[in-house]
């Protein structure tokens, strides 16, 4: 007998919070960004929690430093101190494939999964920014599709460097051999984008390979997504546009011959979780209240690359290009105009709408109210599971924690302890042999 299906959660850990005015919060976080200790404490309530990961998304550019924390430290750096706080969670940091290269990437990720015993994941992006590209010597953003073709040799590379050294390679013998000069083989990699020829420096990680995750939005990145991502970021607003998205990337998974079963959607989640509705909307209410609105309409000027500045708070939001005009990032500009399609907001009303995630399901209320939208989304097949957004840091990842997983749990949903040890263990994944294709 099988057992039931059961949700899938990641904590997806962002500064102070991932609304835009948390930091202003007289109780923020602010001061300890870049202590390691405070990263910890928040990767032990995920795995209180029993989530399946902690997420660090990453950037390549400072942006507008008055406006708010961004980035502080560097992703897989601090996911290695965390993984020695921590005993079973998995750590999955996004690593870019148009600024590092495979061989890097390799190696910084097999580190990760023997520090922590076979808990690394690697969120594959192919990054969006035309300052991020003048940080690593380029004028600017290579077009979308060379991009995308350049991630697929990418990942390619990177898990045939994985594969070089056998399971069994190691030998150990102080008598004789180290390792086995048999059993580690070269790459001898020559492609359009890389040279490579191998063997990696660190002998196959515990999972075999980290658990690969991919969060694509435009065809081209759907199609790498159905090929070689362990599990989908995605970013939904509303039921029907995740269960759009889920389905079209289970399709693309089917026909790239792999089992869609076997991959994890998992839209990003806002939860202000309250004793009472009231409660919940209050905390919603006061974080919102200290948004300035200039600044956000900076940003807004950044996702839908034109200037936002004029534009009168209270009127309505002005005509948008369609999306296939759309030459920037489209999985958000997708989601913003699907907002104002349905909502009809005035500009601050989107603003306020956009200020927690940039357009992701956002729940307020009580913790059955969230726990009724989360299986709502699991059971009519928009959703596997959530990339939780806390809004604030640390409390909302603890109201989810203490409050709503419980629900979760008694409904039958969630697991109620750890059978596993490792992230592919947590997702359902089996160990991939050596030259296994995802």
């Amino acid at each position: 007998m099988t057992s039931p299906r059961q949700l899938h959660l990641n904590a997806f850990l962002f500064g102070a919070g991932h609304h835009q005015a948390a930091w202003r919060r007289p109780q923020s976080p602010l001061e300890q960004l870049g202590d390691i200790a405070y990263w910890e404490r928040l990767a032990r309530t995920a795995e209180r929690g029993l989530f399946d990961a902690v997420f660090f998304a990453d950037g390549h550019s400072a942006g507008d430093v008055g406006s708010g924390p961004r980035w502080f430290l560097e992703p897989l750096t601090a996911l290695s101190a965390m993984a020695r706080a921590t005993e079973r969670i998995g750590l999955v940091s996004t690593v870019s494939t148009t600024f590092w290269t495979p061989f890097h990437t390799a190696r910084m990720l097999a580190s990760l999964d023997h520090i922590s015993g076979g808990r690394a994941g690697w969120n594959v992006v192919t990054s969006m920014f035309d300052a991020e590209a003048r940080n690593h010597g380029l004028p600017g953003m290579p077009p979308h599709d060379e991009r995308y073709a350049r991630a697929e040799e990418f990942v390619d590379v990177t898990l045939r460097l994985w594969d070089s050294w056998a399971d069994d390679a190691l030998v150990r013998d102080r008598d004789g051999l180290h390792a086995d000069p048999d059993r580690v083989h070269p790459v001898g990699h020559a492609g359009e984008h890389f040279r490579v020829d191998g063997p990696l420096t660190v002998p196959r990680p515990p999972q075999g390979r980290p658990v690969l995750f991919q969060a694509g939005a435009s065809g081209p990145g759907r199609d790498l997504a159905a090929r070689c991502a362990e599990g989908i970021y995605a970013v939904a607003y509303d039921l029907p546009s995740a269960q759009e998205y889920t389905a079209d990337l289970k399709r693309r998974i089917a026909a790239a011959g792999r089992d869609p079963g076997s991959v994890a959607v998992m839209p990003g989640l806002v939860a202000y979780v309250g004793s009472t509705e009231r409660e919940a909307l209050a905390q919603q209410a006061a974080v919102d209240a200290l948004l300035p609105t200039e600044q956000s309409l900076a940003q807004l000027s950044t996702f839908v690359q034109q200037d936002c500045s004029g534009w009168e708070p209270d009127a309505p939001v002005p005509d948008l290009p369609p999306l296939e005009s759309f030459t920037g990032p489209k999985g958000r500009y997708a989601t913003i105009l699907r907002i104002v399609a349905v909502e009809r907001p005035t500009v601050r009303q989107l603003l306020g709408r956009l200020a927690a995630g940039g357009g992701h399901c956002t729940v307020v209320g009580t913790p059955e109210a969230v726990a009724d939208r989360i299986e709502h989304w699991f059971r009519a097949g928009a959703a596997d599971g959530f990339n939780l957004m806390p809004p604030t840091l640390p409390d909302a990842l603890d109201d989810f924690v203490d409050h709503v997983v419980p629900v979760l749990q008694r409904r039958g949903l969630f697991r109620t302890g750890y059978t596993e040890s490792t992230l592919r263990g947590h997702l359902g994944l089996s160990r991939p042999a050596v030259g296994a294709p995802v």
